[in-house]
């Protein structure tokens, strides 16, 4: 069993990620020393979505925010995660990429000190 497939999982770090942040399926694995795609695969499966663990606040390397509640693309879901995030606070295109968090910069969350 992976970390990430383990109880504490969503406080240790999803909760980490400041309000109007974002960071990256690759910069939670890192922490976690798993990977991206199980990552990505424990948010898909987060039973206590949308709220309160702000899965919404992690996107991909390449500054696309990804899928959301098992959505993925131009659906629904997605739209509901570019809103989450432009509520909090971060800039993302029409395009759906990230372009700045809160305070205006691009920085990406990466200290979960596990």
């Amino acid at each position: 069993m992976t970390f990430v497939h383990r109880p504490g999982f969503w406080r240790a770090v999803i909760y980490k990620i400041p309000r109007g942040h974002v960071s990256t399926y690759k910069a939670m694995s890192d922490a976690l020393r798993s990977s991206p795609r199980a990552v990505g695969q424990a948010l898909k499966l987060n039973p206590f979505a949308p709220l309160p663990v702000p899965c919404h606040r992690v996107i991909a390397t390449s500054l696309a925010i990804g899928g959301f509640s098992g959505g993925s693309g131009d659906c629904e879901n997605v739209a509901d995660k570019r809103a989450k995030l432009i509520k909090e606070g971060c800039r993302i295109n029409n395009y759906y990429e990230f372009e700045a968090n809160v305070d205006g910069t691009k920085d990406i969350f990466v200290d979960f000190k596990l």
